[in-house]
């Protein structure tokens, strides 16, 4: 490649799952050129390399730090090279140009040098990558679990009248140990169909009920050590702490503010409509929907056991506030008072 410009460069990175696609900016935003490398570690060299070639990089722009670009921006943080994440191409420029990956990658450069994207990556380096790890497979077992309860629910229901009436009422809990230990006998088809169904799913939901029992025991010292101060707080349980710490990732310096932290969790007041339409309650519907719901489930353990928070609800409901925005105003309350545990012991 020859090289065009010594100044400071700036980069911008479409990243696929096989190829990642770079492009280079001048200090005034002409382009350099576009290039491609593999997504492996002589790869992320090669594209580095390639940037370096164009002079100092100043700054690199990378879409999905979070997924495709992880280990793209690993590479590049451990060499010294700024990097922003880029959430999406700029939609004017995909409706005035259209959609590839380079212009993916032109479009991550400019969102870059212009400051539009600013947000740091998360970091998967620390231990609350490994907390993330074990969230993904607790929260793949957790749903189909109920997936497995539910469908044996519904095979009760249309089930045989003896089947209906063991298992209809019972809690899910119990339905499991029941299912999971029944013994069928050949019999009348449907009947044994039924019951060898019921079986099954019982013994796949103990199964899994195991299986997150392990994981909880793994994720439970994690979370003790990494924020112990999260966990010293009412409603707070390893399970609620671990989704906010992955939400914050293993750099919550990265979050300037509580502000900020508060709009990650989809929990900051924006302005909505105007004149007669204005609704001063509206939240961010972006966000992290997982640290959103983790939120949320504090909440209502708050106002069903915790007196300060118990006060609050009712002097707001005498204020002519409804329960939903109570609780919108406790979860905004709720992200204020986690932030300050967000970071490491050793901080």
């Amino acid at each position: 490649m020859t090289i065009l410009d010594k100044r400071a460069i700036t980069g911008g990175v479409g990243t696929r799952a096989d190829v990642h696609v770079a492009a280079a900016l001048d200090n005034v935003g002409g382009l350099l050129g576009t290039g491609s490398s593999a997504t492996t570690p002589a790869g992320y060299a090669r594209l580095l390399a390639w940037l370096r070639a164009f002079g100092p990089v100043r700054l690199v722009g990378v879409e999905g730090t979070g997924s495709y670009g992880a280990g793209l921006a690993r590479h590049l943080a451990a060499a010294g090279v700024p990097v922003v994440e880029v959430d999406r191409s700029d939609r004017q420029d995909r409706r005035r140009q259209g959609k590839s990956d380079p212009l993916d990658a032109v479009s991550a450069a400019r969102a870059a040098q212009s400051g539009r994207a600013r947000g740091e990556p998360k970091g998967r380096d620390g231990s609350t990558e490994a907390v993330r790890a074990l969230m993904v497979a607790k929260r793949s077992a957790t749903g189909e679990r109920t997936r497995s309860i539910n469908q044996a629910r519904a095979l009760i229901v249309t089930g045989p009248d003896d089947i209906r009436d063991r298992f209809a009422k019972h809690s899910s809990t119990a339905l499991v140990a029941e299912l999971a230990g029944l013994r069928p006998r050949p019999g009348e088809v449907v009947a044994y169909a039924n019951r060898v169904a019921l079986r099954e799913l019982g013994r796949r939901a103990e199964f899994l009920d195991g299986q997150i029992d392990r994981l909880d025991e793994l994720i439970a010292p994690l979370v003790s050590s990494r924020a112990p101060g999260l966990l010293s707080l009412h409603g707070v349980g390893p399970h609620v702490a671990a989704t906010l710490l992955v939400a914050a990732g293993d750099r919550p310096d990265r979050l300037r503010s509580e502000a900020a932290w508060a709009h990650l969790c989809g929990a900051a007041p924006i302005p909505a409509g105007s004149g007669k339409t204005w609704d001063p309650y509206r939240l961010d519907p972006g966000g992290d929907r997982q640290a959103n719901h983790a939120l949320w489930r504090i909440v209502p353990t708050r106002m069903g056991s915790h007196q300060p928070t118990q006060a609050y609800v009712e002097r707001r409901l005498k204020e002519g506030l409804s329960k939903m925005d109570i609780i919108r105003c406790l979860k905004r309350y709720v992200a204020h008072e986690v932030y300050r545990y967000l970071r490491p012991v050793a901080d």
